[in-house]
Parts: C-alpha cells; sequence; structure tokens
C-alpha cells in the first residue's frame, strides 16, 4: 500500500509507529521501500554522509533534486519526502514555493521538510496552498547549527521547552502534515505529541513520538569514528563491508579470483584459429 499524508495520520490515530530513514539514492531506496520504510527522508543529511561536506549549509537544490529523483524512482510504495536546503526558503515566502514546486516536480518528492517553528509559517502556509505537503522540523536544527554554537539538546529550559510547544502549534495551524523534533528532551517530545494532531518524528527525543527517524548509515554503523548518543546500531555493516573488500583484495592478489564459474568460455577451435 503507498504511504500518503493520509495513511500516516491514520497510523497517529490508530498508536501504529512509523517508521521513517534517511535514503539518497535507488538502490538504497528499493531495500528500504521492500522492508517496508514508511517514509525516506532525502535528508540534507547527505552532504555530511554522501558528499563529504562538513555541514548541511553546504548543500544546494542540485543536490537534493538530484538524490531526491534517484530515491523516487526506487520508492513504490514509501512516502519520499524531501529536504529544503539552506537558503532555498528562508529568503522569501516566493522562494520557498518556487523551490518546494522544483523538489516535486523534478524531483518526484511526495512532500518536502523546511527547518524552523513560527518563524517559517509564512513559508509553509503557501507551500501548502500551492498544495504540497509539508513536514516541520524543530528542536535542534542542523541548518541553524552557527546560530546554535552547535549541536545541543533544544528545549531544556522553561523559555525554550514553551517555545518549541509554541512552534509546534503554529507549524500545524499553517498547514504542515507532519512534524519531525530533534535533540528534544523525551517529556517534553512526549507532551507535543499529544498536544497537537498531526504525526510527530522524533530523532533522539524519545519513544512517546509517533513515530522515528535516524541516518541509515548510523543505524548501520557504517562509519566508525561516529555514532551520536541516540543512535542504536541495529547491524555492524560497515565492519562486513570493510571485510568484503579486503576479501576481495586478497583473492584478486592470489588469483583465486575470478574463478572458473565467473568466467565465459571460448571453443578450442575458435581459439586456434587465432594464432
Amino acid at each position: 500500500m503507498k504511504n500518503t499524508v493520509t495513511t500516516l495520520q491514520k497510523q497517529k490515530m490508530d498508536g501504529d509507529k512509523i517508521s521513517m530513514l534517511t535514503c539518497y539514492d535507488y538502490s538504497m531506496a528499493r531495500l528500504m521501500d521492500e522492508a517496508g520504510i514508511n517514509v525516506l527522508l532525502i535528508g540534507d543529511s547527505l552532504g555530511n554522509v554522501v558528499l563529504g561536506y562538513e555541514d548541511t549549509i553546504s548543500v544546494t537544490m542540485e543536490d537534493m533534486i538530484h538524490h531526491t529523483a534517484a530515491v523516487a524512482r526506487g520508492a513504490k510504495n514509501a512516502f519520499v519526502l524531501a529536504d529544503m536546503p539552506f537558503m532555498s526558503y528562508q529568503t522569501s515566502v516566493y522562494d520557498a514555493v518556487v523551490n518546494a514546486g522544483r523538489l516535486m516536480k523534478e524531483g518526484r518528492a511526495n512532500g518536502v521538510k523546511l527547518e524552523g517553528g513560527a518563524k517559517v509559517c509564512p513559508q509553509i502556509r503557501a507551500i501548502v496552498d500551492a498544495q504540497i505537503p509539508v513536514c516541520a522540523h524543530i528542536g535542534l536544527t542542523p541548518q541553524s547549527v552557527n546560530a546554535f554554537g552547535g549541536f545541543k539538546v533544544q528545549g531544556k529550559s522553561e523559555a525554550a521547552a514553551k517555545q518549541l510547544l509554541e512552534d509546534a502549534k503554529a507549524v500545524e495551524e499553517a498547514g504542515a502534515s507532519m512534524l519531525v523534533m530533534e535533540c528534544v528532551p523525551a517529556k517534553l517530545a512526549e507532551l507535543v505529541t499529544k498536544s497537537i494532531s498531526i504525526p510527530t518524528i522524533g530523532i533522539g527525543a524519545g519513544s512517546g513520538c509517533d513515530g522515528q527517524v535516524l541516518v541509515y548509515q548510523d543505524m548501520l554503523a557504517m562509519y566508525s569514528d561516529m555514532k551520536p548518543k541516540f543512535v542504536k546500531q541495529f547491524a555492524s555493516v560497515g565492519e562486513i563491508m570493510k571485510q568484503a573488500f579486503a576479501d576481495y583484495i586478497a583473492e584478486t592478489k592470489a588469483g583465486t579470483f575470478p574463478a572458473q564459474e565467473h568466467t565465459f568460455a571460448i571453443s578450442d577451435d575458435v581459439l586456434g584459429k587465432l594464432y
């Protein structure tokens, strides 16, 4: 069954937790889709884990469209959600609608995600008015890392917690159909989840949210030097891959690969006529 804003909303109403993972290419999209992941997020985290940038700020619209289109080609049932990169929506409401439209038309996304609370409600409202589903993102918003002074848990003080709750209600009122909360105290995230009618997706926000999202390279332990506190490593895929690469090198050097079953034959008669 195809995942849509309607089916995701029903999951919240039924208490059926939503699964979301980041995804950046066709082959991984096929695997996740076949596994039954509800939402594939083409996060601007691709800047870090795919393109090797130091942060997400360097990611462009062209980067996002390219990777979103690849994921969309591999997703048959999953909802394809594309991040709006830094400065693609902050400059004006007009730019926000144009760039959201590009992710839908050129990237074939099913919806877009943008960071911020009440301050970006004019953009959310305009994008929704253009019939484009929007997922908001509050708490730790990586595009604002320079303003935050680093990657820090958000909403710990009374004022900050109140602002986060107000932001959640504001984006819902503006028309957002989903909300990501990142690095937010678990009890606060649970309170927000109970205070709004749209699905909440947590990352470092506890189990009280309506669903969870992780960067797939993190949950598969593909990088040995990177493990945020909120990540559970469900498989050590990085080590498996490195061992496979090492085995390939060893067999190539030893001449044991390719073996006979990996090669194509030619008749001796044909071969003899070549000398």
